[in-house]
């Protein structure tokens, strides 16, 4: 289905061209899921603080697909192929196309699931959908000095840390340094 002509195509499969043997697939995020998420999303507040807040309440989730649904932005959960369980979330915002072709790269693993390398297993298979089906240039993550396993997780899938951004957003009702990191389609 592609939304009001922004010419991305929001079914198609992430999945698609991970690597043999991957432990995850991803893909939309669904109302479906909104209880496993919320739940993991409350487990994991130990683990995203202060670096992120999930969505946590059944309002919280909904609204939070609603705001994904909008045009620029797409949702991506990242689930264990064996039994579906859903290991994190990577979301991509502010998508530009013309000659930009660029979109804000935003991810989180839920607690019992960090440290095993599924979520970059799903970062790479959201690298190469957006480079590959939605035809982006580049992508962008900011992330927080000190958020050491998340600084890992990019350089790791190939990211380059182009600059630091003073006070740059807003969470948890403070103003936070982040640093800039991106990575090209080839």
């Amino acid at each position: 289905m592609t939304r009001r002509g922004d010419g991305l195509n929001r079914t198609a499969s992430p999945s698609t061209g991970a690597p043999h043997g991957s432990r995850i697939r991803v893909r939309p995020p669904t109302s479906a899921d909104q209880r496993e998420f919320v739940r993991s999303a409350r487990a994991s507040q130990p683990l995203h603080s202060p670096w992120t807040v999930a969505p946590s309440t059944p309002l919280a989730y909904r609204t939070y697909l609603d705001r994904m649904a909008q045009p620029g932005n797409v949702a991506l959960l990242v689930c264990r192929r064996d039994g579906g369980e859903i290991v994190g979330v990577v979301n991509l915002t502010n998508i530009a196309l013309g000659a930009f072709r660029s979109a804000y790269l935003g991810y989180y693993a839920f607690s019992g699931h960090e440290g095993q390398g599924l979520m970059r297993e799903g970062l790479e298979a959201v690298v190469r959908h957006a480079f590959r089906a939605l035809k982006l240039h580049r992508l962008e993550a900011n992330i927080q000095p000190d958020n050491v396993r998340s600084l890992g997780l990019v350089k790791a899938c190939g990211f380059q840390q182009e600059g630091h951004s003073p006070r740059y957003l807003k969470i948890r009702g403070r103003w936070r340094d982040h640093e800039r990191w991106a990575i090209l389609a080839s």
